[in-house]
């Protein structure tokens, strides 16, 4: 990649651990001094902050997009429909990961709000969805910016699927929200795939966790337990306890674990059938919006 893009070795900053003393802080006045201790992105950090590291956890993080990570136990071979990633380096062996990231979740509520004209669009469109216990057969393909993972076809575009003269916009507005479980399940689903590694539950975090249906729902979807973080904070905590690892706070990996957050647990409640024909609706749905030349390959 140097190479291709012309640019120098010493160009680029050094490779260092995610835990470790990376210097002091010096433009801050009032922190001057204090060791900086630990350096991790922000979706990898919400990783870590669900103090579980054995292979296979998975996490989704549900914000205006949302953003999949998985453990592996070793560097996946390359696959297109994910990316393969460092969650996080300690020991002397990097932990890998998959991920995938979706663009429109949470926005996609957002968009439908304000596309309805809604006074609080995404509070009101989100109060609609609550009022019904499912979408009516209705689906919504949230795809005004293309599809991300695992699909990458940045020609597909929105849609709506299923309408009859019976529904209102609380269908609507509850297909919109499904829509979220649905994608966070492409990539779930994907996940399982590629890495060969079988998944028992999907860890939960993010600001669109507080919607209980929307985790009930996913539970459904995926067909296993999804467990809600009680922190929202996720990305400060786990590079404070990477902060505390370089420090001696914690021994090891094993003692971080005891600090899981509590969290909220939520069961499958359909049966395979039925989970089996909404989903293979909502894939029918989505090929209807992937651009000809991506769906054909």
């Amino acid at each position: 990649m140097l190479d291709l893009f012309g640019i120098s070795l010493s160009s680029l900053p050094q490779v260092r651990r995610s835990s470790q003393h990376l210097g002091e802080c010096k433009a801050i006045a009032a922190l001057a001094g204090v060791p900086i201790m630990s350096s991790i992105g922000d979706s990898h950090a919400a990783m870590f902050g669900h103090s579980r590291y054995a292979a296979g956890t998975v996490k989704a993080t549900y914000g205006t997009g949302s953003s999949l990570m998985a453990l592996t136990p070793t560097l996946t071979p390359a696959a297109g429909a994910l990316a393969r990633t460092v969650a996080w380096w300690i020991y002397d062996i990097p932990q890998y990961a998959v991920e995938g990231n979706i663009p429109m979740t949470g926005s996609a509520i957002q968009w439908l709000g304000e596309f309805l004209r809604l006074g609080d669009p995404t509070g009101d469109l989100v109060r609609l969805a609550e009022g019904l216990k499912d979408s009516g057969g209705v689906f919504f393909v949230p795809a005004m910016v293309g599809l991300g993972a695992p699909y990458w076809d940045a020609n597909a575009r929105g849609a709506v699927f299923g309408l009859g003269r019976h529904h209102t916009i609380a269908h609507l507005a509850r297909a919109a929200l499904d829509s979220i479980a649905y994608q966070v399940a492409d990539v779930f689903f994907a996940m399982e795939r590629i890495t060969g590694v079988p998944f028992m539950e999907l860890r939960a975090d993010g600001g669109a966790t507080r919607n209980s249906a929307l985790m009930q729902f996913q539970a459904d979807v995926l067909g296993k337990p999804v467990l809600r973080s009680a922190d929202e904070e996720l990305s400060a905590i786990g590079t404070a306890r990477l902060s505390a690892l370089a420090l001696g706070w914690f021994r090891d990996l094993s003692e971080v674990e005891t600090l899981a957050a509590e969290r909220d647990q939520f069961e499958p409640g359909l049966d395979a059938n039925s989970r089996e024909q909404i989903y293979g609706a909502w894939q029918r749905a989505v090929n209807k919006v992937r651009s000809a030349e991506v769906a054909c390959v």
